[in-house]
């Protein structure tokens, strides 16, 4: 029998530039230290989820539980989830037993988008760290899948953009999360993402910041 991560075609292998690896189970991610104020924390009740359920995977953004199969590994039966990634209708499979430590979860209610706008609207110190260990920290930040972290990743690059130019990775990096944050916003609001981009825009100028157009970005 073929190894798991042979029994799938190409396409459906997941990159994660963070990461550095191809990959098709996935097997978790590391600790991250960092956490935004006003992070919230799910129960194990949480991590339980069904076909057809939205959930977010950490660095990649919202995608759907397409199935849900048990598979033979050695000598062992594993349940695993299979998702749909939305932005890139990537196939990525999960073990059941792993889904907490690689940092899937429910996409965020509407309670917790408040505090979202909230954070955004308050004023922070910019970073004057190299951009190496910037961008590491940002890189972390981003890997735990938490939209706090996300936004706080935004915010930063945000006013540092407003400061000086970002190097080309960071300006991927905001890129990122201004996508991240966008799409889940107008999935957690069952809106349009401009009507989300229209509220971002709102908190940011509360502390003098300008939220990026998508077109920034275009080559």
């Amino acid at each position: 029998m073929l190894p798991l991560y042979r029994q799938f075609p190409p396409q459906s292998l997941l990159f994660d530039p963070f990461r550095d690896n191809l990959f098709i189970v996935v097997k978790g991610v590391p600790h991250c230290p960092y956490t935004c104020p006003g992070a919230f924390f799910m129960s194990t009740a949480d991590l339980n989820f069904h076909i057809g359920d939205k959930v977010v995977y950490p660095n990649h953004g919202v995608g759907v539980i397409e199935q849900i199969s048990s598979r033979s590994i050695g000598a062992t039966i594993e349940k695993f989830y299979l998702l749909n990634i939305k932005a890139s209708s990537l196939k990525v499979m999960v073990p059941c037993n792993n889904v907490g430590s690689v940092g899937i979860r429910r996409v965020v209610r509407n309670g917790e988008v408040q505090k979202i706008l909230d954070f955004l609207s308050v004023c922070d110190d910019l970073s004057t760290s190299d951009w190496k260990d910037r961008f590491k920290e940002n890189s972390d930040r981003m890997r735990t899948g938490s939209l706090f972290e996300v936004a706080g990743v935004l915010k930063s690059l945000i006013a540092l953009h407003q400061a000086k130019p970002l190097s080309f990775r960071e300006k991927k990096m905001l890129e990122r999360a201004r996508y991240l944050l966008v799409s889940e916003l107008a999935m957690s609001r069952s809106c349009e993402e401009t009507k989300v981009e229209e509220l971002l825009t709102l908190a940011l100028s509360k502390c003098n910041l300008r939220f990026p157009e998508a077109s920034e970005f275009q080559a």
